[in-house]
């Protein structure tokens, strides 16, 4: 959409709009999975910090709702009104790494300093959208709130994605399932070994695989986000999409027939007369006796035969 209206937009502030948007799922998957983020330490010894190519910035926390130091803090600021400031520990990254070399200009900088930075991108393409004057009729008002909208759908998907990955199964619900399925296995044998006598004990084994292995599936994607998805196929392939293919993309947007003449070859009513004309070639050969009279009226640029 941004491609379509850019001749208002502007060449460069599209390409920046793109960059913004390609990183985009890379802070959003360090926003949910900050242990896939690339920090060094910046007092590491063992590794060599470049000063032109690092940046400093501090580390996401994953927060949870059962992290009893979160509640703490935030009952202590509730309560006390205390602030939840504490030191963290600076590190530092390979700006030419992705999705930092993404970030253009500036706002690479800023971005970092964020501490909601998924959200910060969003904010810097609503601004950049903002901005834009109008070129009536073909972009106005109605044309960037349009564009600013898929700006406000893909940060309403930061806080979706927060709440699948902060709300987890109540702990009391999942001991209480856990241990009802231990007492149910535990009796099971009492109840088949009459039946079963010998293959008791085999089948009361591959029905506890079982259950305990749905039981433990239920607790994997209870946060799809911790191993169940390969976020970083995603996220390549996003980027793909935005960046490296926007030159073929880019095709889409050129039509072929601009500024074609309006009756060319291909034109219906050129095609109607060009049949018309054919019929004119065999009123030679008519005998005097079949000859009709023929009356031709033009009605819209269609030739009408009587």
């Amino acid at each position: 959409m941004v491609k379509l209206y850019e001749f208002a937009i502007g060449t460069s502030k599209c390409r920046r709009i793109n960059k913004l948007l390609a990183s985009f799922p890379y802070l959003l998957r360090h926003r949910i999975r900050p242990s896939l983020m690339q920090l060094r330490r910046i007092d590491d010894p063992s590794v060599v910090r470049d000063p032109e190519n690092s940046l400093l910035l501090y580390p996401d926390v994953s927060i949870r709702d059962t992290d009893p130091d979160v509640a703490a803090l935030a009952y202590d600021e509730e309560e006390t009104g205390s602030s939840r400031r504490k030191s963290r520990e600076l590190c530092w990254v390979d700006k030419r790494t992705l999705p930092w070399k993404l970030l253009p200009g500036k706002a690479l900088e800023l971005c970092a300093r964020a501490q909601n930075r998924p959200l910060w991108v969003c904010d810097r393409m609503a601004k950049e959208l903002a901005v834009v004057d109008d070129i009536s009729p073909k972009f106005t008002n109605r044309e960037r709130m349009t564009l600013i909208g898929y700006v406000d759908k893909l940060s309403r998907s930061i806080g979706a994605c927060e709440r699948i990955h902060q709300t987890v199964v109540p702990l009391n619900y999942a001991r209480h399932a856990l241990r009802s399925l231990t007492v149910w296995l535990w009796t099971l044998p009492f109840a088949l070994v009459k039946d079963l006598g010998l293959l008791t004990g085999p089948v009361v084994a591959i029905v506890s695989w079982i259950l305990y292995g749905v039981y433990e599936i239920g607790t994997r994607i209870e946060d799809p986000f911790q191993g169940t998805l390969r976020l970083s196929i995603y996220c390549d392939a996003i980027r793909r999409d935005v960046l490296a293919d926007a030159i073929v993309r880019d095709t889409a947007f050129e039509l072929e027939d601009d500024g074609k003449p309006l009756g060319g070859e291909d034109d219906d009513d050129g095609g109607i007369f060009e049949v018309e004309s054919e019929s004119e070639e065999y009123e030679g050969d008519e005998m005097p006796s079949d000859k009709k009279k023929k009356k031709q009226t033009k009605k819209g640029g269609i030739a009408w035969t009587f």
